[in-house]
């Protein structure tokens, strides 16, 4: 039963062999191919300088390949002892292989789509990049409601005290009404700076919006990848200088330093009133509307800090990528695309474990037989020719026992086989052939 598989499993291999050669030529031919692809794209230089030095690499891979798997292939399933290196020159070979081959044929399967996927992340980064730096720009209309109401208090406490008297006793525009209306023209006016950086804020904020939609159309759109992330380029740069742009449009500091000069910059009007009892009313009433406007300059300076504090936005770098790179940063996205390239440059490791397993099995059923069992019918028949040369060389050494016998009155002839051949003289018996009386 061993000897039978044995000898099945040896026909089989020896069927095989052909199939083994035409598939590691095909699976080299197939690196070749796509090294080729890939190696285009890091070439530069006119047309016959990219495709000589392409043909020339993807060639030497190809052979490369092929002789290292072919090496291995015959030699390793033969191998009884030191396997072990040899498995370690398998490594270094495959790893060789992949450093030389397979990241490449990874770029030429997957390169327009790691292409596409580095334009679509960097445009989320720039929709991201113009919404924060939108954000910014609008931050400090969040401050134009207490702008607004501190305006309008100060409008309407004029207005009173020049109806009514509400805060002096006496009506009519005297030093109060005149301070509160001061106090409500420079607010109303840092209002009016807020209102329209909003209009100059909305103009900019649509312009990045249409770059983004041009860039999202160049990378959904056909042709080839190289020419529309050319153009997406010339997309990512003009959106640059715009969240540039928007940066700069914050009113938030001008409100800093117009908060500031309210509080630093007030200066109490002489009392004009006409007796001393109003002068000394009016002077508390100022003394009451000054306190106010540092309070209110106070809030609206911390608020317009808090504005200031968030961090400002960096425009971003357009960085165009190769088929190579791009499938290198994105790997993680590309991983069946990784495992086919690599499949391609490993799949013949495979092939010689199957055979080191078949040749185990083989030395197993057949034990120390291993080697007769592998003569061809020309080395067998040679082997019988010799041993009918041993045997006939035996048979004229041995010695001749008739004829170193002592003679007992009786000639001996030879064995009864050749008794047709030479005469038996027995003085005892009738012999076969009796003598003729003549001599």
């Amino acid at each position: 039963m061993g000897a039978s598989q044995s000898y099945t499993l040896r026909g089989q291999v020896t069927r095989l062999d052909a199939t083994t050669r035409i598939t590691l030529s095909v699976l080299a031919l197939a690196s070749g191919v796509y090294t080729y692809l890939g190696v285009r794209e890091l070439l530069d230089g006119d047309e016959t300088t990219v495709f000589l030095g392409a043909l020339v690499y993807s060639s030497a891979v190809s052979v490369a390949i092929y002789a290292f798997w072919s090496y291995l292939m015959r030699f390793m399933p033969h191998v009884r002892s030191g396997r072990r290196m040899l498995y370690l020159a398998m490594a270094i070979g495959s790893a060789m292989i992949i450093a030389m081959s397979s990241w490449l044929n990874a770029a030429a399967l997957a390169g327009s789509a790691a292409l596409e996927q580095h334009l679509a992340v960097t445009t989320e980064e720039y929709q991201q990049k113009l919404n924060e730096a939108h954000e910014n720009a609008l931050a400090a209309q969040s401050l134009l409601p207490d702008i607004q109401l501190a305006s309008q208090r100060f409008a309407g406490l004029s207005e009173q005290e020049a109806r009514s008297g509400v805060l002096t006793g006496t009506s009519g525009s005297g030093t109060v009404v005149q301070l509160l209306r001061q106090m409500s023209s420079q607010l109303s006016g840092l209002q009016a700076e807020i209102e329209g950086s909003r209009q100059q804020v909305k103009t900019l904020f649509e312009q990045g919006g249409q770059h983004l939609a041009t860039m999202r159309r160049l990378v959904s759109s056909q042709g080839p990848v190289a020419d529309r992330s050319n153009a997406y380029g010339e997309e990512a740069v003009a959106l640059s200088g715009l969240l540039t742009s928007l940066e700069q449009t914050s009113v938030a500091p001008a409100v800093r330093r117009a908060a500031e000069d309210l509080g630093r910059s007030f200066i109490a009007p002489i009392s004009d009133g006409t007796d001393a009892d109003l002068r000394d009313r009016q002077s508390r009433v100022v003394g009451t509307i000054e306190a106010a406007v540092k309070t209110q300059s106070q809030a609206l300076a911390t608020a317009a800090d808090e504005i200031l504090a968030r961090p400002k936005v960096e425009p971003l770098r357009f960085t165009p990528l190769s088929a190579p790179e791009a499938v290198i940063r994105y790997a993680r996205d590309f991983l069946p695309s990784w495992a086919g390239a690599i499949s391609i440059d490993l799949l013949p490791a495979v092939l010689i474990f199957v055979l080191c397993i078949v040749q185990d099995v083989i030395r197993r059923e057949e034990g120390e037989e291993l080697e007769m069992g592998d003569m061809s019918a020309g080395e067998m028949m040679r082997a019988l020719r010799i041993q009918k040369k041993l045997k006939a060389a035996e048979r004229y050494d041995e010695p001749d026992e008739r004829h170193s016998s002592t003679y007992h009155g009786e000639i001996m002839g030879p064995d009864e086989e050749d008794a047709d051949i030479v005469q038996r003289n027995r003085p005892a018996g009738a012999t076969l052939f009796p003598k003729t009386a003549a001599r």
